[in-house]
C-alpha cells in the first residue's frame, strides 16, 4: 500500500523541480518553497554581487546566484537532461552544444511548465527553521518567511534542495593572506570581467571556474596568474595566450605584498581572485546534533541522501559533485519519492549508519575526498547503484557517458585538455 505525504520542498532549482515531479507523480502534496521570484535556482542569472565580495560578512545582504554573464555550460546538453524530457531534442535559440545559462533556465520553465510544477512553487518565500517536531520523527516545522510575515507548518516529510553555491570557500590556509592589504573576491561575486581591466591577478584554484574565469579575464587584465593544487602543475605560460600562467600552490604572501608560487616565482598583484568553491550551509535546519554541516559535506548520510536517524521523512538532493548532475538528481528524487510511499524499503538504521561508517573510512587520507565527501568522481557506480532501488532504465552506461564527457571536455577548450593531462597524468 503507498501513503500520500505531504512534503516541503526546499529550493526550485534542478533538484527542487525534478524532486517535486517525482513526489507528485507517487501522489504526495507537495509544497516547494523558493527565496527567488524564479524557478532555476544556480541557473537563474542575477546581475547584482554582494557589498563584501569575500563573503564573510554574516550579516550582509546575501545574493543567492553566482552565474556570470558569460558562462556556458561544461557539459553538452545531452548530458544535462531528463529520462522523458531531453534537453538534446530542445532548443530555445542557443543551439550550441554546450549552451549558454539562459538556453539551461529556459528548459528547467519549460520542465515545470510541462509537468505543472510552478503551480506548487511559494515564490518570494525563504525558510528559516526546519525542526523535526518530536522524538517520532514523522513531522517536521517548517518555518518560512514572505514580505516580512512568518508562517508555520507541519509537513510529513522534507527534502533540501537549497543548493551549494551561495557560501564562498575561501582559501585562509595561505601564510600571509590575512594580512594583505590590496583587494581580494571570491568567484560568487564574478559577472564580467571589466573590473579586472590592466590588473594583475592572482586566481587560486584550477577547477572549471578558476580555468574557464581566469582566460576571461585574462582579456583585459595586464597579467593573470592561475595557482593550483595539483602536484603536476610547473610554471609555464598557457598556448593562446600571451599573459595567462599557470603556477603550482601559493607558498605565501610576503609582507612587502608579493606572492611566492611553490615552483619558484614572485608576483606583486593587484587583486586575488578565490575560484575555490562553496561551504556547505545550511542555516535554516535544526537537529539538535544528529546532522552535522560543516564545510566539507553534510552527514552522516546514507548514499549522499538520506540522514539514518531522521530517513526517510528528512532527506537531501543534489549534494554529490564530480559526477552527472542532472541524472543523478532524477535518480535520488525518485528513491525518495518511492520511498515515503512506501514502494520501496530502506534499510535499518543501524545498517545505514554502518555503511556511511565504512564509507567515512575509504575516503579517509584520501586529501581530495576529505575535503569533498560528496564527490562521486565521474564514475557510475553512484548512478547506477541508485536507479536501480527503483528499478529506473538509466539509458547509457556511466562510463560510456564518462567517456563521452572527456571527449567533450577537449571539445569544450583545448585548454581543459592541457589541464586534464596535468591533473590526471593521462
Amino acid at each position: 500500500m503507498t501513503t500520500s505525504l505531504k512534503v516541503a520542498v526546499i529550493g526550485a532549482g534542478v533538484g527542487g523541480l525534478i524532486t517535486a515531479r517525482e513526489l507528485k507523480r507517487e501522489s504526495h502534496q507537495v509544497v516547494v518553497f523558493e527565496k527567488s521570484h524564479r524557478l532555476g535556482g544556480t541557473w537563474a542569472y542575477d546581475p547584482r554581487v554582494e557589498d563584501d565580495l569575500l563573503g564573510l560578512d554574516p550579516d550582509r545582504e546575501i545574493v543567492h546566484g553566482s552565474l556570470y554573464k558569460s558562462m556556458r555550460t561544461n557539459l553538452p546538453r545531452q548530458l544535462m537532461s531528463f529520462t522523458d524530457f531531453k534537453f538534446g531534442e530542445k532548443e530555445y535559440g542557443d543551439p550550441r552544444l554546450f549552451p549558454g545559462h539562459n538556453e539551461v533556465l529556459m528548459f528547467l520553465e519549460d520542465f515545470a511548465s510541462n509537468f505543472q510544477i510552478t503551480e506548487l512553487i511559494r515564490f518570494k518565500t525563504v525558510v528559516t527553521r526546519v525542526e523535526a517536531i518530536d522524538s517520532g520523527i514523522t513531522e517536521f516545522v517548517v518555518e518560512s518567511m514572505t514580505n516580512q510575515v512568518s508562517s508555520v507548518e507541519v509537513f510529513d516529510a522534507v527534502v533540501i534542495c537549497s543548493g551549494n553555491n551561495t557560501q564562498p570557500r575561501l582559501a585562509t590556509y595561505i601564510p600571509g593572506i590575512e594580512t594583505w592589504s590590496k583587494k581580494q573576491m571570491h568567484s560568487h561575486n564574478y559577472r564580467v570581467p571589466e573590473p579586472f581591466r590592466n590588473q594583475i591577478v592572482v586566481v587560486i584554484g584550477s577547477g572549471p571556474s578558476g580555468v574557464d574565469l581566469s582566460r576571461e579575464i585574462s582579456t583585459v587584465a595586464k597579467e593573470v596568474h592561475m595557482s593550483s593544487r595539483s602536484p603536476n602543475v610547473k610554471v609555464s605560460k598557457l598556448e593562446k595566450f600571451n599573459n595567462l600562467w599557470q603556477h603550482s600552490k601559493i607558498e605565501c604572501i610576503n609582507k612587502n605584498g608579493t606572492i611566492t608560487f611553490q615552483d619558484g616565482p614572485s608576483v606583486e598583484a593587484d587583486i586575488i581572485f578565490h575560484c575555490t568553491g562553496y561551504k556547505f550551509h545550511v542555516p535554516f535546519l535544526k537537529t539538535n546534533g544528529i546532522i552535522s554541516v560543516e564545510d566539507e559535506g553534510i552527514g552522516p548520510l546514507y548514499k549522499h541522501i538520506f540522514p539514518p536517524q531522521l530517513a526517510p521523512r528528512l532527506s537531501f538532493v543534489g549534494l554529490p559533485k564530480k559526477g552527472l548532475t542532472f541524472p543523478i538528481i532524477e535518480c535520488q528524487s525518485r528513491w525518495i519519492a518511492q520511498a515515503l510511499s512506501r514502494k520501496v524499503s530502506l534499510p535499518s538504521k543501524d545498517e545505514m549508519l554502518c555503511d556511511v561508517k565504512e564509507y567515512y573510512r575509504i575516503i579517509k587520507g584520501n586529501v581530495l575526498l576529505e575535503h569533498d565527501i560528496h564527490s562521486v568522481e565521474f564514475k557510475g557506480d553512484y548512478m547506477d547503484w541508485i536507479s536501480a532501488q527503483t528499478g529506473m532504465v538509466v539509458e547509457k552506461r556511466l562510463q560510456e557517458k564518462f567517456t563521452y564527457l572527456i571527449q567533450c571536455f577537449i571539445s569544450y577548450s583545448d585548454e581543459y585538455k592541457d589541464l586534464y593531462s596535468l591533473k590526471y597524468g593521462k
